[in-house]
């Protein structure tokens, strides 16, 4: 018996599909109008979208990055094949990198730094006192005299000598900042490198890093993301138009997948919303939700042709009202899934989470309802499209399946399952919160980007940074000798990580200034005595330079000044173990008149990230799954229900982690959105295969029978999804972005393990278990159907 809602439902279909050219016109008109605002979605990435709200460590970074350097810093790295760096032609690229710089769209001109800037100097004392002056600017050493000058100021002084200049004196260095708010990643990107090619050759080589380099890379790959995004949707149309053979099972779920992409993107151009490239393969991974469902309508369809359907409107309206519930169920619980992730407070998350909901609701209409109206107006009978038939390959799988779930295999598969959830749980927890390797995981690690990054690490102390602000409760607080002390013990106490390859602030400067006074004398090369000692020191190192040379360590009045850490990666456990190394240091050793704030820099706003990515990822699993078992609880009223098809979803999270954890992709601001949306995909081939089995229960009382059919019927429509998309997805593999790659791996993954939970290990716990919301209890006995459904 058909209770109230579903008549309501049928019925109002049947006016739909009666209807159908308004409906088709209707849906065309807005998909039109939504596709004029999708033209208008920009492609890009902005830094300030991948910050947490609130958190203090980017409070921190935000109010002192004009002074310290913010998280947009790159760093350029001249290396000469031959000799020393103390030649014309080499000392010649420095320069004109360094003034190049000055006229690269967005850069901090008061942050740039080389030794052919003015801000790096030098102190020297003479019989008119101490000056402090550029140590090479503006003109470059013109004779071998002014060449060995040049040399021996630089070995003389640790502030350039390992920071600016190699150990080796074959290579130099150059930073920039760049103004968080304004910077285009793609116009700064083709500048740089234009000045890069351009220094290059002559036995020189130039390195550059940083992230408005690495999402300058993004961008650069953004035209073969598209082609490769176009040539995944087009080896699912063939691979589709192979296995069903028609028409209709090859351009209506294209149809469904297309028409939710355009509402979903004219909804991000009305919602204000721009689309990262980095996570287009969740716009994919959406796609083929839409895809998914439309393909179980049209597998249901053929069924029906084949059972004698009267006409193609009966056929289709049959198919979306056997459909319906479990259709309404992968749907709802899938964007609940994605929605949680809007609680992690980052911009980028947020948007996602709000397209990709949005997303995933329009498959209401480019699928359930669109799908079924267009198929009523194809013919009943049709010619094949092409002679290959591998449907017969098909059936035997599922035949296969049956045997297996039927018989005593399906013990092996439900022990077999247990210890695979058990043994990928315990590997699991390896999983690493942040970058889970060396260089960056966006790109692969022999790309041009990780093999600089390698090269200037190997070089120099470290091209990431991180700055702790010393706040001084009053101006002046950074001349006193317990502040500076302080100052300086923490530097070594850091220096101690071997991840850590250096770090500087006032308390580096003031000695060497001290040193000078007394002819170079390294045993004066200490901190004053006092702090009137301390701001003479600084005088006489800031005297005659221009405003702004010592915000790098101070500001004007004295009163908050920094110690910059360089780090030789932004591993998560490397930034872990740095934040706790620093709370530690402050916690033992609290100072009167300062207190140290953490922590600017890149490595400072990843930190941020990954303490809000390590709380967001239990929080938004644990929500995921606390929707997807309420919408199970609801739908089915039983508590049982939503333990039971939490199952697939923990299994395939345990699997999923593990490979992660083994392949060494880490849990970051780009991942996380593919594994919320995962607990849903987990579960939606289940939905069709249970609610297959509840239909089959209606007209007989033999669980064997209506696993049989279910899986012949609904489990062909999970078969086909499945075999389409873990092909189609695979070309994500050649990906010049390794992300990229990863995520398609992911989603093949989480794809094969729903399928295979569908066909084998849910039907087997039915089968032995037998829960009463499912094949019916004396309390609760399924409702039997009185008759043939005549349509």
């Amino acid at each position: 018996m058909k209770n109230a809602t579903f008549g309501k439902i049928e019925r109002a279909f049947e006016r739909l599909i009666h209807h159908r050219r308004w409906v088709v016109l209707t849906v065309a008109l807005l998909t039109a109008v939504m596709g004029y605002l999708a033209t208008h979605v920009e492609v890009k990435t902005i830094f300030s979208d991948l910050l947490p709200k609130n958190h203090p460590y980017v409070a921190v970074n935000q109010k002192f990055k004009s002074t310290f350097g913010g998280s947009n810093m790159v760093s350029i790295m001249v290396e000469t094949d031959n000799g020393d760096i103390f030649d014309t032609k080499v000392l010649q690229k420095v320069q004109k990198l360094t003034v190049g710089l000055q006229q690269v769209d967005s850069v901090d001109t008061y942050q740039i730094v080389s030794i052919a800037s003015k801000k790096i100097k030098e102190v020297r004392a003479s019989t008119e006192g101490v000056e402090s002056r550029p140590i090479m600017w503006p003109n470059l050493p013109q004779t071998p005299g002014e060449m060995a000058v040049l040399k021996e100021a630089v070995l003389n002084n640790p502030l350039i000598y390992g920071p600016y200049v190699s150990m080796d004196l074959k290579a130099t260095l150059i930073t920039a900042d760049f103004l968080d708010g304004e910077i285009n990643y793609s116009k700064a990107f083709d500048q740089i490198m234009g000045l890069v090619k351009e220094a290059s050759g002559d036995g020189v080589k130039v390195r550059v890093v940083g992230e408005p380099v690495l999402y300058g890379w993004v961008n650069f790959y953004l035209d073969e993301t598209l082609k490769i995004f176009f040539a995944a949707i087009a080896s699912l149309v063939l691979i589709l138009m192979l296995i069903t053979r028609t028409w209709h099972g090859t351009l209506l779920p294209l149809l469904a997948g297309v028409v939710s992409a355009i509402w979903a993107l004219g909804a991000a151009r009305l919602m204000g919303f721009h689309l990262d490239p980095l996570v287009i393969v969740v716009a994919f991974l959406i796609t083929a939700q839409a895809i998914s469902n439309s393909v179980q309508l049209i597998s249901r369809y053929d069924d029906e042709i084949a059972a004698g359907a009267t006409s193609s409107a009966a056929a289709a309206l049959a198919s979306v009202k056997n459909l319906f519930k479990p259709s309404m169920l992968a749907i709802v619980a899938d964007a609940g899934c994605v929605l949680v992730v809007a609680l992690t407070p980052i911009p980028m998350l947020e948007k996602i989470s709000y397209i990709g909901t949005v997303w995933i609701f329009s498959i209401l209409v480019s699928a359930l309802l669109l799908t079924p109206v267009m198929l009523s107006y194809f013919k009943p009978k049709q010619s094949y499209v092409h002679p290959l038939n591998i449907r017969p390959l098909l059936d035997a799988v599922l035949r296969l399946c049956a045997k297996i779930v039927t018989t005593r295999w399906r013990y092996g598969v439900l022990g077999t399952a247990l210890v695979v959830f058990f043994v990928s749980g315990w590997y699991a927890f390896n999983l690493k919160v942040g970058d889970a390797n060396p260089g960056s995981p966006i790109l692969w690690p022999d790309s041009s980007y990780n093999r600089d990054a390698t090269d200037i690490n190997r070089q120099f102390q470290g091209s990431d940074r991180m700055f702790v602000v010393v706040a001084g409760k009053e101006k002046g607080a950074l001349r006193e000798p317990e502040v500076l002390k302080s100052m300086s013990d923490f530097q070594r106490y850091m220096e101690a990580q071997p991840e850590v390859g250096g770090s500087i602030s006032l308390a580096d400067v003031l000695p060497q200034v001290r040193r000078v006074l007394r002819e170079g004398n390294p045993m004066y090369a200490e901190l004053g005595n006092d702090a009137n000692e301390n701001g003479e020191l600084t005088y006489m190192f800031v005297s005659g330079s221009d405003p702004g040379d010592m915000d790098r360590y101070a500001d004007a009045d004295a009163k908050n000044g920094a110690v910059t850490l360089f780090f030789r990666d932004h591993q998560g456990e490397t930034i872990r173990t740095a934040i706790a190394r620093v709370q530690d240091y402050v916690a033992q050793n609290a100072m009167e008149k300062a207190d140290y704030l953490l922590a600017g820099g890149l490595v400072g706003v990843l930190a941020a990230v990954n303490e809000v990515i390590l709380a967001g990822q239990i929080e938004a699993i644990a929500l995921a799954l606390l929707v997807l078992v309420v919408c199970c609880t609801v739908t089915y009223r039983s508590t049982v229900a939503g333990v039971f098809f939490m199952i697939p979803v923990m299994l395939s999270n345990t699997i999923t982690f593990s490979y992660m954890a083994w392949h060494g992709i880490g849990m970051n601001i780009n991942t996380l959105p593919v594994v919320a949306l995962g607990i849903g995909l987990g579960v939606d081939y289940t939905f069709y295969i249970v609610d297959g089995i509840r239909e089959e229960l209606h007209h007989s009382d033999n669980v064997e029978a209506a696993i049989i059919k279910a899986l012949s019927s609904a489990g062909r429509g999970v078969l086909i999804t499945a075999l389409t998309l873990i092909t189609s997805v695979g070309l994500w593999s050649f990906s010049s972005l390794r992300l990229q790659a990863d995520m398609g791996l992911l989603i093949a993954l989480w794809l094969f393990i729903s399928a295979f939970s569908a066909l084998f290990i849910m039907p087997a716990i039915v089968y032995v278990f037998r829960p009463a919301f499912i094949v019916g209890s004396k309390q609760r006995p399924i409702e039997r159907a009185s008759s043939a459904v005549v349509v």
